[in-house]
């Protein structure tokens, strides 16, 4: 009866892995606001109700999607920073520009699904607490190598930093909470821009902005996120 269970759990998640990668192949061909389970069961070859069993929604579809995602490119910026921690874990600007290449690359090679976690709401579709651990996993990188930065004593920010507005003291605080960011106030708001500047320019990239303005995309990538880096006190 055990090894009965294994192989129908082991049943379940093949077709689960067959669903989520139809329904990242719809993301391409339809957008997330036209994911369809009935669609896809069509597709397997399954009556629609069948596939209900495996994703009781089409909102239940896209959070397994969202996670995954999240998880994707918490991977790949996790991984990036091991590379470069191992080389030189002193070397703060050199990890900052390595996670900012990680992001870059997975969008570019997964522009469907980074739209889905990064492009327009999905109407209709509000993301559950589920995909917040997921989502904060990247963002729990940048707060590391900065707060190590911060504790070796190796920031420099660049130029002067207005001061930070009262009211936003309680969201300042949420935000060094939430990753573990042990860094004072104002580094705090660096960071937070620099990470906001990090997604708007692969967001520009991916969505066609630098049409016909920006053709050296990668040297101007690189260029960008030294600034930002910068900015926040990262310097080689």
């Amino acid at each position: 009866m055990s090894a009965g269970r294994t192989a129908r759990e082991r049943v379940r998640a093949e077709l689960i892995g067959e669903i989520t990668e139809l329904a990242r192949r719809q993301l391409g061909s339809s957008g997330a606001a036209g994911l369809s389970l009935r669609a896809i069961a069509r597709e397997m070859g399954m009556v629609s109700s069948a596939i209900y069993r495996y994703f009781p929604s089409r909102d239940d579809l896209l959070t397994a999607l969202i996670i995954d995602g999240y998880d994707a490119i918490g991977d790949a910026v996790e991984r990036a920073d091991a590379e470069a921690r191992a080389n030189d874990a002193d070397d703060f600007a050199g990890r900052w520009l390595a996670v900012c290449r990680a992001v870059r690359e997975w969008a570019l090679a997964h522009p469907h699904e980074y739209a889905l976690l990064y492009g327009s709401p999905v109407p209709g579709y509000e993301a559950p607490e589920d995909t917040v651990p997921a989502a904060l996993r990247d963002t729990v990188v940048f707060a590391r190598i900065v707060t190590e930065a911060h504790a070796a004593d190796a920031l420099d920010p660049a130029g002067p930093c207005p001061p930070v507005p009262p009211g936003l003291a309680g969201d300042a605080a949420r935000a060094r909470e939430a990753v573990g960011m042990d860094v004072p106030e104002e580094i705090v708001a660096r960071a937070l821009t620099a990470w906001c500047g990090l997604y708007g320019t692969v967001s520009f990239e991916l969505f066609g902005q630098f049409t016909a303005v920006i053709e050296e995309r990668a040297a101007y990538f690189h260029h960008s996120m030294t600034l930002l880096g910068r900015l926040i006190g990262l310097r080689a």
